[in-house]
């Protein structure tokens, strides 16, 4: 098939999920965060992260992304680490979740989120399963492009889904800034 066939694919599939995807929305906020520990790395150092002691620390701002090292996911962590010194002043966790093997995340770790948060493999989709972030409900076999913000109390605060790797930051940093408004750090 010709590079303009599987263009013409891709568009048309990015069409069906503009279409369809309301039948497989994301979680919304109010509801409960499911608790999760994954294989996770920063700075290319593998360890296991845990959504419960990061929330012990504050909110956690949550991603989830199709792919290392693609376009979109280059420019949302690339977006990501320029905030994420902003997130942690106010007491938030960045985590980034995709379906790609932690040898993978070693490396995105440290090129595409330059040393400043964490990627957590999800090789089985379990956690994305979990919190309905599926592109297209799994068909494709990638996570959708979804972001929450989950408080302590392991409620979806806020729930921002979209294909375009903009907007994420700015969303999820003015939920936990208004968040934070409402509790004041300790």
């Amino acid at each position: 098939m010709t590079s303009r066939g599987m263009k013409r694919i891709f568009v048309l599939l990015l069409a069906l999920v503009s279409v369809v995807k309301p039948a497989w929305s994301a979680l919304k906020p109010g509801d409960l965060a499911t608790d999760f520990t994954a294989q996770a790395s920063l700075a290319g150092n593998e360890f296991n992260f845990s959504l419960a002691e990061a929330l012990k620390r504050g909110p956690v701002v949550l991603y989830f992304y199709p792919a290392a090292f693609t376009e979109g996911c280059t420019i949302e962590a690339h977006n990501f680490a320029e905030a994420t010194d902003a997130f942690a002043a106010l007491g938030a966790t960045v985590i980034g979740v995709s379906k790609d093997n932690i040898e993978t995340l070693k490396r995105f770790s440290v090129s595409e989120c330059r040393n400043k948060f964490a990627v957590a493999a999800d090789k089985d989709g379990k956690i994305t399963k979990a919190y309905k972030a599926s592109l297209m409900g799994g068909l494709l076999g990638v996570a959708d492009r979804t972001s929450y913000v989950i408080t302590p109390d392991y409620r979806i605060l806020f729930t921002y889904s979209a294909l375009d790797p903009n907007g994420h930051v700015d969303k999820t940093m003015a939920a936990v800034r208004n968040w934070r408004l409402g509790h004041p750090a300790k």
